[in-house]
């Protein structure tokens, strides 16, 4: 049953300077950034790449020589064990850097893939790496973005390993619905998650027959709504009372802190 996203980052009309006007947005939302720093990001090379979902941006083993930026879509980070089971670790969303890590760890650990179809601005690492060497304000937000990605990996660990089921999938679509809201900078008036029952199953580390009978709980209480194959926010303040959420680990308010 797959339930897909309202808001993808979707611009109708976006020259080629301010397509990374959504990646500058996600900076800005935890890192002071001057004109001139924004106007260097935007200048510079990068090249437009799109891909169907579940094509590889990135394999495991794979030694990075790029570093994409996700402008459209959805996407995800995936291990596999020696079995043959996944678990999908981390979803990227439009704004978000897909691979900060690959500028100071040279090989990949684990798989990226696309999620829905996506568009990409993929630039040189080495391009890239020219940029913020001279500029202060340019790596402390890279720094900044890694450690906010460590710390949504530490909640989704906290999530799987102490969390019942329904509190589990709960804390996933608040989490999404805040992330969503603070790159779009606007009411995105709720969403749909870009994710099977079994992509959610190997997310959250439950089966895709209790994520079924969890989505039920939820939608009898009026927190989230489903018709047809789309699953929708209802009611935000019960999803958060069943999820026991506070956004202090997504750092939405780091900037005003310095």
């Amino acid at each position: 049953m797959p339930m897909l996203v309202r808001w993808m980052g979707d611009d109708p009309v976006m020259t080629r300077q301010d397509r990374l006007g959504i990646f500058i947005r996600k900076l800005l939302s935890h890192s002071p950034l001057s004109a001139e720093d924004q106007r260097e990001i935007r200048d510079l090379p990068y090249t437009i790449r799109r891909l169907e979902p579940n094509e590889h941006i990135l394999r495991e083993g794979e030694k990075a020589k790029v570093c994409p930026v996700l402008l459209q879509g959805y996407a995800y980070r995936q291990k596999t064990s020696a079995d043959g089971g996944r678990q999908i670790v981390a979803l990227k969303i439009p704004g978000d850097a897909l691979d900060f890590q690959s500028l100071y760890v040279e090989t990949a650990d684990h798989n990226l893939q696309a999620l829905t179809p996506v568009e990409l601005a993929v630039f040189a690492i080495k391009d890239f790496e020219r940029l913020v060497a001279p500029r202060p304000n340019l790596a402390r937000a890279v720094l900044v973005d890694i450690l906010i990605e460590a710390s949504i990996a530490r909640e989704w660990l906290l999530n799987i390993g102490r969390r019942n089921a329904l509190a589990r999938l709960a804390h996933l679509l608040c989490e999404i619905f805040y992330r969503v809201q603070q790159i779009a900078q606007e009411d995105v008036g709720g969403f749909e998650l870009p994710l099977t029952q079994e992509q959610l199953a190997d997310l959250l580390g439950l089966t895709p027959v209790h994520i079924n009978r969890t989505i039920k709980i939820l939608e009898n209480a009026g927190a989230v709504r489903r018709i047809s194959r789309r699953l929708t926010i209802g009611d935000m303040s019960k999803l958060r009372q069943f999820a026991d959420f506070s956004d202090l680990y997504l750092h939405r308010n780091t900037v005003s802190g310095i």
